[in-house]
C-alpha cells in the first residue's frame, strides 16, 4: 500500500508540474522587461563608483533622479580643457532648473589623469565647481574608461533621471540643445 501511495504522489507531482509550470508566467514577464545595461541610447548606463580627490567614493547611481552628464576628460587633454567652459556653462544654467521629470542637473566628471596634483589643479583652474569628480589615476587603463569603452576624450554620455542614456558625445551647443528638450 505504501508503494502505491508513493507512486501516486510522484505521479501527481509530475502531472502538477505540467498544469502549474515553474517559474510562474508572471515571473517570465518580469524577465522579459529586464533592464538592458549598455552604452547605446536607450540603455541603462553602467554604474561607476570611484574615489574623488578627497578619497570619498562617488557613485553615479547616487545621482538618480537627476539629469546627469558623464564627462570623460583629463588635465592633459587640450580639447577637454577647451570644452570645460561649455560644461561649466551647462552646469550653471541647468543645475537648479525644473525639468519635466528630473530634479536638477549634475555633472559626473571622470578623469583619465595619472597625476593627482595635475587633476586637482585643472579642476580648480577650469572652475569645475560640482562635487562629482572621480578618477582611479590609471590614465588610459582607467577602469571607468574600460567600462564605457572610451578610447578618445573628451567623451560624454547624457543620462536621464532613471539612468538611461539619452545622448552621447554632446559638445558645445549640442549639449545645451539636448538638455533644453528636457525642460518643463
Amino acid at each position: 500500500m505504501k508503494k502505491i501511495s508513493i507512486i501516486a504522489i510522484i505521479a501527481l507531482l509530475t502531472l502538477g508540474s505540467f498544469a502549474f509550470p515553474w517559474p510562474p508566467k508572471w515571473r517570465k514577464a518580469k524577465e522579459d522587461t529586464a533592464i538592458k545595461i549598455g552604452l547605446n541610447i536607450g540603455d541603462t548606463a553602467p554604474e561607476l563608483a570611484f574615489k574623488d580627490p578627497n578619497g570619498k567614493i562617488r557613485k553615479l547611481s547616487d545621482l538618480k533622479g537627476k539629469i546627469v552628464l558623464i564627462d570623460f576628460w583629463a588635465s592633459w587633454c587640450g580639447p577637454c580643457r577647451r570644452e570645460n567652459p561649455n560644461v561649466v556653462s551647462a552646469y550653471n544654467k541647468y543645475n537648479k532648473v525644473k525639468f519635466k521629470s528630473a530634479k536638477g542637473f549634475e555633472v559626473f566628471s571622470v578623469s583619465l589623469d595619472r597625476n593627482k596634483a595635475n587633476w586637482v589643479n585643472a579642476i580648480a583652474q577650469d572652475g569645475l565647481i560640482w562635487d562629482n569628480h572621480v578618477s582611479d589615476l590609471l590614465f588610459w587603463s582607467s577602469e571607468a574608461a574600460k567600462i564605457y569603452s572610451v578610447n578618445s576624450i573628451p567623451m560624454s554620455y547624457l543620462i536621464d533621471e532613471n539612468g538611461v542614456i539619452i545622448g552621447k558625445n554632446l559638445r558645445g551647443d549640442n549639449l545645451h540643445i539636448a538638455i533644453d528638450k528636457l525642460l518643463k
